[in-house]
């Protein structure tokens, strides 16, 4: 999900992202047996939802996730990990990535 750049002010934001860059957009990173839609509007409402999310959330990222849907929890809960350590590799700026 794209988040707000605001949340990369944020000190812990900052922390979990040492070697951020600015030109790279904020995200959050999770994984849910919902559709994306349904979980970002859950987010947005306040549901099981990140901090993050309900405030900074702009919108989804399909681009980052569609090519990996569906997938059994395992391999999902890995992918996860991955995906964040791939990113914030790339200078992203990311939350969540359990």
């Amino acid at each position: 999900m794209l988040l707000d750049s605001a949340v990369g002010r944020l000190r812990k934001v900052q922390r979990l992202n040492p070697r951020r860059l600015a030109t790279k957009p904020c995200v959050y990173v999770g994984l849910t047996g919902l559709t994306p839609g349904k979980r970002f509007t859950n987010h947005r409402q306040g549901i099981k939802s990140s901090l993050y999310v309900k405030r900074y959330g702009l919108r989804l990222l399909p681009e980052l996730y569609a090519h990996l849907n569906p997938m059994p929890y395992a391999a999902a809960a890995q992918m996860e990990r991955d995906l964040t350590e791939d990113l914030r590799r790339s200078g992203y700026t990311v939350v969540g990535g359990h």
